[in-house]
């Protein structure tokens, strides 16, 4: 049983694991000698079948655990965010951090601000002019960085908390 934490690491650690797996075999399945050298006392160590066998397992470790985090994600819920799955919110927080920032733009423009000379190609003198309520915005904005702290929040005790079965031997 692992904790999608904990799953996490295990991803890293294949990952890593067939990363070394690869660089090696790509060093080793050919080779340069000059004229002259003993071919058979340079051959790095190479099997051809063991390599791939070794390749195949990690591979498939890797695919049966990150689809055991994939399952975790779809069928188990944020507690209190009414029914949003792990999935939902995971795909949401990215949605909501661009808002935030999009906001705290808007929060940090000026209400009134002059423009002519900068961007203008008359003598006329031109401002850009916020179009809203800042009030409004920074209101919307503390709201939303509230609603994105819980939401972390939620996420990190589950993915530290909740279990998983994952059917690989390490």
């Amino acid at each position: 049983m692992y904790t999608s934490a904990e799953a996490g690491k295990l991803v890293k650690k294949i990952e890593d694991e067939l990363k070394r797996q690869m660089l090696t075999e790509r060093k080793s399945y050919s080779f340069v000698v000059a004229s002259g050298e003993d071919v058979e006392s340079l051959r790095p160590k190479y099997e051809f079948a063991e390599t791939q066998k070794n390749i195949n397992e990690l591979q498939e470790k890797l695919r049966i655990v990150k689809h055991a985090i994939n399952q975790f994600n779809l069928t188990h819920t944020l507690p209190g965010f009414d029914g949003l799955t792990i999935d939902q919110a995971l795909i949401m927080l990215p949605q909501l951090n661009s808002r935030r920032t999009k906001y705290q733009e808007m929060i940090n423009r000026l209400p009134k601000e002059r423009i002519s000379g900068i961007h203008s190609r008359n003598n006329l003198i031109e401002y850009n002019i916020a179009n809203y309520n800042i009030e409004e915005v920074e209101k919307a904005y503390k709201e939303l960085t509230s609603h994105l702290a819980k939401m972390q929040l939620a996420l990190d005790t589950v993915n530290t908390t909740e279990k998983m079965e994952i059917p690989v031997v390490e």
